[in-house]
């Protein structure tokens, strides 16, 4: 039977139907369970000294030492999950965490945001998962989704938070490894840098929609190759299979929830280096891939000029017409491409500076939700303490109760204060008008 896929007919964005199966598939392109890394042993110490460090950037000292010491987050590991649009990010992690963020399931993409599953307990951790936009979004350009992704991790890693691993999701009933998973993947790569290959994972997916051998055959050929996977795999990236259930999904999160937590190349580049985010690799590369298709546009405008010229000699009035079409449209391509290069700067800067605003309205208000939690819980102690003293008359039992009560309030962990990654989430939709 095959596992249920993400596309269809159905174009709208919809809750996805779990599948529950006790048969699941996920094991190392080498057919072997991996050992933990021994970098990635006794690191409680090292975990404990990484949450004290304070990381200085162009944003305000102030506002990143109010936010760790008021921010409690929900999750000690946190994972995010790349790949190109369709690939089965969501459904990954709907089925991993038990979530129910949308899908999408035709032709249009639903994850045109950074989108933050709740978290989940697994093997005694707390984790969170991050779904992001693949770079071939059809609803937004590729110069907003590296705004969007690079403004997200910034705020992250400058909130003290890093990442215990990044899934990058490949479907394997894919024929070919095409233009835009190749441009995904090299995205991919300039966003994580060299150093944190070790906590990535390549995970294939959609197996079933394969059969095994035409699957296993282009796996050794994505993992041997040096232009797809192998150049990552050297360099310690795993190439895990999904076999689409929750068991599945849970056993390739176990390979990630011990890393040691590692900063991405664009989150040094953004905050450590202070680099804009046209300067960094990832920028970089987009703007190249930018000047590829206004390059390749302007010798479209070359011919289609040419053909203006002949069609207007021999009085070919359709064709002109035609041709007058086809050159307004590439016209306004051309200006699209040429803005998206020009405001990846000015518009991140502005973003940037909005975002420092919401976080200090977001750390103001933590502080003001502490300060009334805090209240409440000493009016209920003296409340009880009072209960007890007017109670000599009472039973032995009632007064028990009281003293249980008692007991319960004063170890009552401290309340949650929000997420800082969902809180970063829903800013970042704010600024980009979602």
């Amino acid at each position: 039977m095959k596992a249920p896929v993400e596309r269809g007919p159905n174009r709208n964005c919809a809750p996805k139907q779990h599948p529950r199966s006790s048969h699941f598939l996920a094991m190392r392109y080498n057919m072997g369970i991996t050992t933990p890394h021994p970098d990635n042993i006794g690191l409680s110490a090292e975990r404990a000294q990484e949450g004290k460090e304070r990381l200085m950037s162009t944003w305000t000292q102030s506002t990143t030492a109010n936010a760790q010491s008021l921010i409690e987050d929900d999750s000690d590991v946190a994972i995010a999950v790349m790949g190109a649009t369709g690939s089965g990010k969501t459904t990954f992690i709907n089925l991993a965490s038990g979530s129910n963020l949308r899908i999408g399931r035709g032709l249009i993409s639903c994850t045109n945001v950074v989108q933050v599953a709740e978290a989940f307990e697994l093997g005694g951790r707390t984790v969170t998962l991050i779904d992001t936009p693949g770079f071939d979004d059809t609803t937004k350009s590729d110069a907003d989704i590296l705004r969007m992704i690079g403004l997200f991790l910034a705020t992250t890693y400058q909130q003290g938070k890093k990442l215990a691993g990044v899934i990058y999701i490949h479907r394997i009933s894919d024929f070919r490894m095409g233009g835009i998973s190749t441009r995904n993947f090299k995205m991919f790569r300039e966003l994580c840098g060299e150093s944190t290959l070790k906590n990535v994972v390549i995970l294939t997916n959609m197996w079933g929609e394969v059969s095994r051998e035409v699957g296993e055959a282009r796996e050794e050929e994505l993992a041997t190759q040096d232009m797809f996977f192998k150049p990552v795999l050297q360099k310690g990236a795993q190439l895990l299979r999904h076999g689409n259930t929750r068991e599945s999904a849970h056993l390739v999160l176990r390979h990630i929830i011990e890393n040691r937590p590692l900063s991405l190349q664009i989150q040094r580049e953004l905050v450590d280096q202070k680099k804009d985010i046209s300067q960094t690799a990832a920028g970089a590369e987009l703007n190249k891939e930018l000047m590829l298709q206004i390059q390749k546009h302007q010798k479209e405008m070359k011919q289609l000029q040419k053909d203006m010229e002949e069609a207007i000699r021999t009085k070919d009035e359709e064709t002109k017409r035609e041709l007058e079409i086809e050159t307004k449209k590439l016209q306004a391509e051309m200006s699209r491409v040429q803005a998206d290069a020009q405001n990846l700067v000015s518009e991140y800067s502005k973003e940037k500076a909005k975002m420092e605003e919401r976080m200090n309205q977001f750390v103001e208000q933590s502080r003001i939700d502490a300060e009334n939690a805090a209240r409440e819980h000493e009016q209920q102690l003296a409340a009880v303490r009072t209960q007890l003293e007017q109670s000599s008359s009472a039973s032995a039992a009632e007064r028990a109760k009281l003293e249980s009560k008692l007991v319960a309030l004063q170890n009552m962990p401290r309340r949650r204060r929000g997420g800082l990654f969902g809180a970063v989430g829903s800013f970042i939709d704010g600024l980009f008008g979602l």
